[in-house]
């Protein structure tokens, strides 16, 4: 009988193998997600493979709105360098605008915004984008506001994540972005 019952277990385990039962979620990149950019066209992930990249969940109505200024400048400064910056306006804080439209006009116009940014996306609970729930159960790192901010190293590997209080242009993310370079 215990015969039996290991070569139940011994088959459960090799099938669950081989169906991918595994957890590949821990075993996943940044560079396995896809956004899609403010005017609806896909931004893929794995284009960036060999480069840092940095996200920032954004909104428009926000006291650290500023920091959209400070984005630009960093982004400006790291530029040349390869990293990638994308900005992900969400209003799942309740203080985004209501169309991409009105979002893309308003970092142009406001900060001059040359960085990535994607549509307008869900960031927080079961409902947010593939990106976001992979940071939140792998990582455990969910944004509890808006402009929480995520370095990814060249292989699509979380490096450190800030909240909101922290500056772009703070020295400890520049120093975590030159480190990457």
């Amino acid at each position: 009988m215990k015969k039996q019952i290991l070569n139940i277990l011994l088959l459960f385990l090799t099938m669950s193998t081989t169906l991918g039962f595994s957890d590949n979620a821990k075993s996943a990149t940044l560079h396995d997600f896809v956004l899609k950019d403010i005017d609806g066209q896909s931004i893929d992930l794995k284009d960036f493979y060999g480069k840092p990249v940095f996200i920032v969940n954004t909104a428009s109505k926000c006291g650290f709105t500023p920091q959209y200024g400070e984005l630009q400048k960093l982004y400006k400064e790291f530029e040349n360098d390869g990293v990638i910056f994308i900005g992900v306006p969400s209003n799942d804080f309740k203080q985004e605008l209501n169309t991409n439209e009105e979002v893309k006009k308003f970092c142009l116009i406001k900060f001059g915004i040359s960085f990535y940014l994607t549509e307008i996306e869900k960031i927080k609970g079961d409902t947010a984008h593939p990106l976001f729930k992979w940071l939140a159960e792998t990582h455990k790192v969910e944004p509890k506001w808006n402009f929480y901010k995520y370095l990814f190293d060249k292989e699509g590997r979380l490096v450190n994540s800030w909240s909101s209080i922290t500056s772009p242009t703070s020295k400890k993310i520049k120093k975590s972005i030159k480190k990457l370079l």
